[in-house]
């Protein structure tokens, strides 16, 4: 069976280059059918508003469509006033809080709901896909002169 998976970008705003799609994958499966889209505040209002009764406008939203179909509406102004906000305390830039909400949605789409253990899910998908942690341990691997340039199997047992 193939699966759907679409970007849509209803914003004048750049949306980074982030491995949605491999998230997706991990997280939800190859046959799950995700659309993800970004939408301008007054939209994010609108939507919150008539789905969430709250009025005010969010950064993400997930609607799970059917077992296997969802969708997540993100943002990106909110999300970017989120990540200069200090007493929100996310300690992140907007790249990284958009892929941190991305993950966030899909554990949603996925059943979780708010608690320690979706938590820690959160953690290791963004340590695994955070192009940081990505870009130090190619980095290290490939100018670690100790290894000759090959990628340690694992610690030698004595």
């Amino acid at each position: 069976m193939q699966s759907e998976f679409s970007i849509i970008n209803k914003t004048s705003t750049r949306i980074p280059s982030l491995p949605f799609l491999a998230v997706k994958n991990d997280i939800l499966g190859r046959t799950y059918n995700l659309s993800i889209a970004f939408v301008d505040e007054k939209t994010s209002y609108k939507i919150n508003k008539t789905y969430r009764k709250k009025d005010k406008g969010t950064n993400i939203l997930s609607f799970v469509l059917s077992p296997q179909k969802g969708e997540i509406v993100l943002c990106p102004s909110i999300i970017k006033n989120e990540a200069k906000d200090k007493n929100k305390n996310y300690s992140k830039n907007y790249r990284e809080l958009l892929l941190f909400l991305v993950i966030h949605g899909m554990l949603h789409l996925k059943g979780m709901q708010h608690g320690s253990i979706m938590e820690k899910k959160e953690k290791f998908y963004y340590k695994k896909y955070d192009q940081k942690h990505f870009d130090r341990n190619r980095y290290r691997l490939k100018h670690d002169e100790s290894h000759s340039g090959r990628i340690r199997k694992g610690r030698k047992k004595s």
